[in-house]
């Protein structure tokens, strides 16, 4: 049997109570219990991936795996894989390198403990990675990470080195081991859906599930036509994704991209192998001039 071409990738950043009682510093019960929700989200997120059989990639912080533990292990029964996703949604841009290094490290030593797993994968809480991330990455034996936003369907090597002149073209470091699951704010349903309000600034979301579906299954419907081989990276969080509206839209999306002739649906670990096993390190970087693989 031919092997699919291109790959659709659900991922689901199950952050929980940490995001709020560490990056927006809250001790609000309300706030609590948003986070709290995320576990009922996990269980109806987990339903509709076991009926389509379905293995997807939670990437997971360390605060919840300690704090939901029995979530965290029915993940792993039903076969899917974990990432790395700090341990209380820490922003890196804001640590020093020490810092980041003693966050990547307690987030290992947690899920070894609780659930005895060690990820290959990484993704930056808030997608910013600050400029000791890929070497650390590098340095604790990462195999991939999705952070980056340099394409859109298009897996690539990671750079070191790049320097971000004012005064004179941008100066594009060395691509090294690390291969990139690019994502997209586009390909997230937070922005789309969440209701904040922060310092005071608000955050509308609570958009309607029929206009992102749309605008996700039109991304999808792109990538197919243009793009094939490609891989479909989207991310979603349980406590956000979990409502049941958006389940019944989750369903109909993945619906609609089982429908599609030579598609298939892995972990992101799995995409990330493919790729490394298709591609010589030369042969797949952004190239800055054109932004095309």
């Amino acid at each position: 049997m031919a092997l699919p071409t291109s790959t659709v990738c659900l991922t689901f950043d199950f952050d929980a109570i940490c995001i709020w009682i560490g990056p927006r510093g809250s001790d609000s019960p309300s706030a609590i219990s948003r986070g709290e929700f995320a576990v009922v989200g996990v269980q109806r997120i987990l339903k509709v991936l076991s009926e389509r059989k379905i293995k997807s990639t939670f990437f997971i912080p360390g605060h919840t795996v300690e704090t939901y533990p029995a979530s965290v292990q029915a993940i792993l029964t039903d076969g899917h894989e974990l990432g790395h996703h700090g341990y209380l949604h820490e922003n890196p841009c804001g640590l020093s390198k020490d810092e980041e290094r003693r966050v990547l490290v307690r987030g290992f030593e947690v899920m070894d403990r609780i659930v005895g797993v060690r990820p290959v994968g990484y993704r930056s809480p808030s997608w910013d990675n600050s400029p000791n991330t890929i070497d650390l990455l590098l340095e604790y034996g990462f195999r991939y990470e999705s952070s980056l936003m340099a394409h859109d369907f298009r897996p690539y090597w990671c750079r070191t080195g790049d320097v971000a002149n004012t005064d004179g073209p941008y100066r594009f470091g060395k691509p090294v081991d690390l291969v990139e699951m690019p994502v997209s704010w586009v390909l997230d349903d937070f922005p789309h859906f969440e209701f904040v309000t922060s310092g005071g600034q608000l955050y509308p979301g609570l958009s309607a599930g029929s206009k992102v579906e749309e605008i996700w299954r039109a991304e999808f419907d792109f990538m197919m036509r243009e793009e094939p081989g490609g891989v479909f990276n989207l991310t979603t969080h349980p406590e956000i994704i979990g409502r049941g509206h958006r389940i019944i839209m989750l369903e109909r999306l993945i619906d609609h991209f089982s429908a599609q002739t030579g598609i298939g649906f892995t972990t992101l670990g799995e995409a990330a192998d493919r790729f490394r096993a298709e591609t010589s390190r030369t042969g797949a970087q952004v190239k800055p001039d054109t932004g095309r693989a």
